[in-house]
Order: structure tokens, then C-alpha cells, then sequence
């Protein structure tokens, strides 16, 4: 049976260039619930495989059924440490890691549970929750470890990071190490510590400059909702999960977040005189419109799902804005849209359990973020209770904040660090 199946898959997702199995085939097809196909290697690799690892739909019932995951398997050797990239969405093709490279690593790349194909044909969001996310890895790492016996180091960015710290959690010892980069821990559905946060980071002229572009937009909002409805249908943006107009709000309440998570550049903030268009434009780069669009509401469902229901989020302030804003009613809406509209059943025990734990237990965890980057105001505060370490870097967003970015003092201490608890899981 288990020939046949892995027949019907060469059939499905066939090999290139291969004539016999590499000693890396061969133990993978010995694997159970691995399928594979070779991919095109990244520079400086043997071999990479695109994997498909057959999972529980529920891992505490396997008899509702499964599913398949999809992974991306890098191969340097067999002596070399394994990274693991806990995605928080999906991953339509190989991504490699710059953790991959200081360490000189193999890597596994895996797509999260309930996004891109990793996906039963009927979803049940109820089995999408972090228990059983980090499941799905356990079980990755437990199927990989039979061949890549060298210390593993766990990583992930942004909702990826977060996936990081949740698998640290549920299985503490999967890993010598954990590197989240970005990472928030929200307390909240809606977590204050955003507004806080946006009301002091930059200075303050920056500030009330783009308080000055949420207020001049919505007093244009005639103006400019008939150039953003061209542009959406330009670009084939279709809004019936939110209206157009419940879009461009939610824009505007969106712009600061946004900004300084982007790294704007507040010189680049058009001017109290600029026309109308030029404003436009710079305010449609800071805050796509596409974000609201039914594309985007369908492809974050689950992320939508996992907010309302574990994760927790964020909200907008509306006071500000009192009388400018026409279809959003409510005093502090959520950014959550959650699938189908459903209502959120949120519970802050368990993020706040974690958050505990990342503060008296969490070991061997790398922590990084940066200053201007909204989502550091709710990341992972420094300990001083546990073995850890944080890395925050001055005026990186959240795409700069990188070990590549950092001081060569910096990248040595954290390499370093590394370095040291991987020998240390091996003793």
C-alpha cells in the first residue's frame, strides 16, 4: 500500500533528473506519511525537496480525518544543524532563512496549518487553534529528527514568530534554541499597548503629521472615494465582505499602524499643500487598499480565526475623528474580520499564560524587534528570570529588524549565544 501511494504521487508531483535515489531519498521514502519531490536547491545546498507530510486534522483524534502539509526541505549534510521555519501563513515556494546561513544549516520550511495547500478539503476552524498547530510541528520534527540528528534551532517572523514561541511552549525540548523575530504576544482582543505606543514613538511632528493626512483624507473623502473606486476596479478589487467605503475608512484608522510598522519615512509625508492626487497616492503605498479588499478577506480568514479566537489583535481609536468617519460606528473597532463574519470567542487565559511563561520559564529563547516597528509594543518585555536574551534595534521596522542589520557586536553576541546552547543540547 504504501508503494502505491508513493506511485501515484510520482505520477502527481514527478521527479526531475533523477534516475535512483540519493542515500536523502531513500530515508525519506522510508519516512511514514512523507511524500516528496525534488525541487531546485538553494546556492549552497546538495539537494531540496518540496515534502508533503500527512497530519491529523484533530492530533488528539486522528480518526476525523487529515490532511496534507506542505514543507520545504533544504539539505546541506546529514552533520549539519536542522533550522525549523514555523510560517504563520502560507508558503507557495522555498524561503530560506538568513538563521539558515549564519549557521550553516539545513532547513526545514513549513507552511502553517489551514493556509496555501496545507488544508483539509472542508475546514473546521475549531481544529485551527495553537495546540494543534504546534502539533503538526512536533510531529514534523519528530519524522525529521530520524535523519538530522544535530542540534535544531526553531525561527519564524512576524505571525511566524509568534508560531515560534507557541511551539516553544507546547514543546519545550523539540529544540536547542528559538529566534523569533518580530513577534507579538497580544493580551487582548484589543491590545492597549498599541495605542500607547503609536501616541510616543517618533517625534512629534512626525506624529501630527500623519494625524494631519488621516483628517485631510476623510474631509476629501468625496473627493477621493470616486479615485479609489477606479482604482480598485483597475486593479480587480471586489469589496461585498466589506463595502468600498467601510474599506477607506478603515484605511485611514490603519495609516498609522502601517506607518511606522513599514518604516515610512516621515519626510516623505506629503504636505498640508500637496494636491490631492499626490496625497492619494502616498496614502494608498502607506495603506493598500487591497487589504480590505475579498481577496485578502479570504486569504487571512484563518489568521482572522486564530486572532478572535487565541491570539487576540488590535483595534482603532476613534475619538479623533468624530464626526468625519460615516459607516464605522463603533468607539473602538477591531482589526479582526473574522471568516463568514462569525463572532469571536476570544479568552485572554491562554496568551496570558504564555506571556507568563516567557517571563519565568522560557529558555533558550532569542528575541528580536524593532524600535519604530508597531508590533514591539507588544512583543516579549526583557526577563531577567530566565535564560534569554533580547535584541531590540534602534529605528528598525518590521521588516529591517534583522540579524544582517545588526552591529557586528550585536550579530557576534547573538551567534555567540547560539552557538553555545546548541553544544549544550548536545551534551
Amino acid at each position: 500500500m504504501r508503494n502505491t501511494i508513493f506511485f501515484v504521487f510520482l505520477l502527481f508531483l514527478p521527479f526531475i533528473g533523477h534516475t535512483q535515489f540519493s542515500t536523502l531519498e531513500q530515508r525519506l521514502y522510508e519516512l511514514p506519511d512523507v511524500l516528496f519531490k525534488s525541487i531546485e536547491a538553494p546556492d549552497g545546498f546538495e539537494s531540496a525537496y518540496e515534502l508533503h507530510i500527512r497530519q491529523p486534522i484533530d492530533h488528539e483524534n486522528p480518526g476525523k480525518g487529515h490532511f496534507y502539509q506542505r514543507a520545504y526541505l533544504s539539505h546541506r549534510g546529514f552533520d549539519a544543524p536542522m533550522v525549523m521555519a514555523t510560517e504563520g501563513y502560507m508558503r507557495p515556494s522555498n524561503r530560506m532563512y538568513e538563521l539558515t546561513g549564519y549557521l550553516n544549516a539545513n532547513q526545514v520550511d513549513v507552511e502553517h496549518r489551514y493556509f496555501g495547500t496545507s488544508s483539509p478539503d472542508s475546514l473546521d476552524y475549531t481544529h485551527l487553534n495553537l495546540k494543534q498547530v504546534t502539533a503538526d510541528l512536533h510531529h514534523i520534527r519528530t519524522l525529521l529528527g530520524k535523519l538530522y540528528t544535530q542540534p535544531w534551532v526553531s525561527t519564524g517572523i512576524s505571525k511566524g514568530g509568534q508560531t515560534t514561541i507557541f511551539y516553544r511552549y507546547f514543546y519545550p525540548d523539540d529544540v536547542a534554541a528559538a529566534v523569533p523575530y518580530v513577534a507579538p504576544l497580544n493580551l487582548e482582543l484589543t491590545d492597549d499597548r498599541i495605542y500607547e505606543f503609536l501616541a510616543n514613538v517618533g517625534t512629534e511632528e512626525c506624529r501630527k503629521d500623519i494625524r494631519e493626512v488621516q483628517m485631510r483624507v476623510l474631509k476629501n473623502r468625496d473627493a477621493l472615494l470616486p479615485l479609489l473606486r477606479w482604482h480598485a476596479k483597475g486593479a480587480g478589487m471586489e469589496f461585498n465582505y466589506l463595502s468600498l467605503e467601510q474599506a477607506f475608512e478603515y484605511a485611514v484608522l490603519e495609516y498609522p499602524f502601517s506607518f511606522w510598522q513599514l518604516g515610512h519615512d516621515c519626510a516623505g509625508i506629503p504636505d498640508g499643500g500637496a494636491d490631492l492626487e499626490v496625497l492619494l497616492d502616498h496614502f494608498v503605498s502607506v495603506v493598500g487598499l487591497d487589504f480590505y479588499s475579498d481577496a485578502s478577506m479570504n486569504g487571512y480568514a484563518s489568521h482572522y480565526w486564530q486572532a478572535g479566537d487565541e491570539m487576540g489583535y488590535y483595534g482603532f481609536q476613534t475619538k479623533p475623528f468624530k464626526g468625519l468617519l460615516k459607516v464605522i460606528t463603533e468607539e473602538e473597532p477591531t482589526a479582526i474580520f473574522m471568516p463568514g463574519k462569525a463572532p469571536m470567542s476570544f479568552d485572554p487565559a491562554f496568551v496570558k499564560s504564555v506571556y507568563n511563561w516567557t517571563q519565568r520559564e522560557a529558555e533558550e529563547m532569542i528575541y528580536i524587534y524593532g524600535t519604530i516597528d508597531t508590533w514591539t509594543a507588544t512583543g516579549v518585555p526583557v526577563s531577567d528570570k530566565v535564560d534569554a536574551r533580547w535584541f531590540v534595534m534602534e529605528g528598525k521596522d518590521h521588516g529591517s529588524a534583522r540579524i544582517r542589520n545588526m552591529s557586528e557586536a550585536e550579530r557576534a553576541a547573538l551567534l555567540e549565544t547560539l552557538e553555545q546552547w546548541m553544544n549544550a543540547s548536545e551534551n
